[in-house]
């Protein structure tokens, strides 16, 4: 494997800026102006404007702008705006001036921090032909412990603008620090690759390895050099580099090539070279931007669709991941373990279900294992909260189809409503109740949880998704919990049920209080509804259908039901595992979207105004058109009278 040349850079990156800050006398202004015109300035401004060097001063041929600043208070709002639109900043001390090389600890590097500026760090020691020989100290011993607390600093050294040494290298790391940077290659304590680096070097080892036997051959090796580097390896050179990781680490190369092992050793071993051009090129050429994620033109375009349209993935991709699912199930149990789950993310930048809001959303074993239904449940469940996202992790396992035949924007649920019927595969039931109704009992449930002994509030949406088999059909169904405090915020949007398939109001059938409060709920959204045009179909949850029932709780929720033109309440109890095939009726419900919707009276009215409004337009356009034919048999009359005339 060559080593990374002019090409190695960020693509079609603008220019690198540079900003250069730190005490005032410290040799900001002299160091740039050295830099840019290869000659010690003798009169140097307080502050130089924006400073270009030439394109071609360094290999990558990427444009460089260097910013001087001022230390002056009455500079610091423009110090600040500068420092926050850095790619890189060079922090300088004067080597004479011990003083303010302990400034650099104290307030410029903890100043960084507080200004959040988050990039690249070269420190560089100014005026080094100034600085007594028999007082000086080692850079690195100076140095080691400062770097050791803040380590976004990526290099240290010295330079004399007087007697011009080093100064066209301390522009040249500052620029490499940010078309090469170490930080999210490599872990300079451990000295070694970071796991998102090793993440994404296994997949484009698994993508050049073709014939997918665990080794790179000699042609594979050659393909991948050509692809990153525009150049084929010579086959001594092949040579060389398998007796270079082989010496080092056997299991690095066996008979049938470069493994896995070993193609990361020689990018650990580019890096402790300083080499990072080579592995940066490489993920370059394959995708990867400098957070170790695919760019975003590697990705479909944001998806241009109304609120009310959500996504799915096409069969094509569900064969895929079937087809994953089964690779993975390596012991052939019929679910994926959590390490086989981990094997299968393992080209990803992490495991995107190992934080909300997918963590344990999906049903699972007693071993804790997923199902394929549970695995395509959880895919489904990412494309509809995040399609971009979904495609990407697709991308990362080995998905080769486009973006395009991965996803699927479905119809708007207004034209569901009007075809009464949804052709939707995932459907999506926002799930409402007071506290303590047992909304959270409900999602346990659907995905296999056992009953709690104890109540937890929920703080936050919860999320439960699961297959749901509705006369012969799978569909999958995603039940949202909506905390009861969490209503006035999601309504405070005209949007927010706009990707609402159906909601489900809970409530504790043996507390009226808590009958009332889901009553209201659901008179507030179905209000909501019909005020944004986007109504949806409700059902009514009676739990806790093992305790005794308060006295009038069937009539009051039956009673309200009729009146705003719903199903009756649904009985259950999860403490029981008594469901009444409620998700089957919910399932059932979002197929049929043009009923279960409820009518406030407030909406009835609107409705019955605007009937009104309507017949009188049609008696008045009716008055018209009479009145336009008495106006024509009146006009042809009198023609008829003239001419007899």
């Amino acid at each position: 494997m060559a080593e990374g040349g002019p090409d190695a850079g960020r693509g079609n990156a603008p220019g690198v800026r540079i900003v250069v800050a730190g005490d005032a006398k410290t040799g900001k202004s002299s160091l740039i102006l050295t830099a840019a015109t290869d000659s010690f300035p003798p009169n140097v401004p307080p502050v130089l404007p924006p400073t270009r060097l030439p394109d071609d001063i360094y290999p990558d041929k990427v444009p460089v702008t260097i910013i001087d600043t001022s230390s002056s208070p009455e500079y610091r709002a423009k110090l600040v705006e500068e420092l926050k639109r850095a790619d890189a900043v060079v922090l300088t001390y004067a080597c004479d001036k011990p003083a303010t090389l302990d400034r650099l600890s104290t307030f410029w590097l903890p100043e960084l921090r507080r200004l959040e500026v988050r990039v690249p760090v070269i420190v560089v020691g100014c005026m080094l032909d100034k600085r007594d020989e028999q007082n000086s100290v080692s850079l690195e011993l100076v140095m080691s412990p400062i770097m050791q607390q803040f380590r976004e600093i990526e290099t240290c050294i010295e330079c004399s603008a007087y007697r011009h040494i080093q100064i066209p290298e301390v522009f040249y790391y500052a620029q490499k620090a940010v078309l090469h940077p170490t930080a999210p290659l490599f872990d300079q304590e451990a000295q070694t690759l970071k796991p998102r680096c090793v993440r994404a070097l296994k997949r484009i080892f698994i993508l050049c390895d073709l014939d997918r036997d665990g080794a790179l051959s000699d042609a594979e090796l050659n393909d991948f050099q050509v692809k990153c580097f525009n150049a084929p390896l010579q086959p001594s050179e092949i040579v060389g580099v398998k007796r270079v990781v082989q010496d080092k680490l056997q299991e690095g190369v066996n008979e049938r090539g470069l493994t896995l092992t070993g193609f990361l050793f020689l990018h650990a071993l580019f890096i402790e070279k300083g080499r990072l051009e080579t592995t940066w090129t490489v993920l370059r050429k394959f995708g990867y931007n400098n957070e170790i994620r695919l760019s975003e033109d590697q990705l479909p375009s944001p998806i241009k669709r109304h609120p009310d349209q959500s996504v799915e993935l096409t069969n094509d991709a569900l064969d895929f991941l079937r087809r994953v699912f089964f690779t993975f199930d390596i012991n052939g149990d019929g679910a994926l373990q959590s390490n086989e789950l981990d094997d299968l993310f393992s080209t990803a930048p992490e495991n995107p279900w190992s934080e909300a809001p997918y963590k344990d959303v999906a049903e699972k074993d007693a071993l804790g294992g997923l199902s394929v239904d549970g695995f395509l449940s959880q895919w489904a469940l990412m494309t509809l909260l995040d399609p971009i996202y979904s495609v990407e992790n697709l991308i990362y396992i080995g998905y080769a189809g486009g973006p395009s035949s991965a996803i699927r924007v479905t119809r708007r649920r207004r034209l569901d409503r009007k075809k009464q019927q949804s052709d939707r595969n995932v459907y999506q039931c926002f799930v409402f109740g007071p506290k303590e109704a047992g909304k959270s009992a409900i999602l346990n449930s659907f995905i296999g949880r056992p009953f709690p002994e104890e109540y937890q509030s929920t703080t936050g949406d919860q999320y439960a998704v699961n297959v749901v088999d509705v006369e012969g059909a799978k569909k999958t169904l995603v039940l949202r919990e909506i905390p009861e405090d969490g209503v006035k915020k999601l309504l405070s949007s005209k949007d927010a049920l706009a990707d609402c398939d159906i909601a489900v109001f809970v409530h504790d059938s043996s507390h009226e209080t808590s009958w009332k409060r889901a009553a209201d709920l659901l008179v507030d959204v179905a209000s909501h509804g019909e005020a944004t045009g986007h109504e949806v179909p409700c059902l009514i949850v009676a739990a806790k259908d093992d305790l005794d029932p308060y006295l009038t709780e069937i009539q009051d929720s039956t009673r309200v039901s009729q009146d705003l033109g719903i199903e009756a309440p649904i009985p259950i109890s999860t403490k029981l595992g008594d469901f009444s095939n409620l998700f089957q009726g919910i399932v059932k419900a979002a197929e049929h979207p043009h009923l279960s919707i409820p009518e406030t009276e407030a909406g009835r009215s609107r409705k019955q105004y605007h009937r009104l409004i309507n017949r009188s337009l049609m008696f008045v356009s009716v008055g018209a058109a009479v009145a336009v034919v008495g106006l024509a048999a009146y006009r042809v009359y009198s023609a008829r009278k003239n001419a007899s005339s």
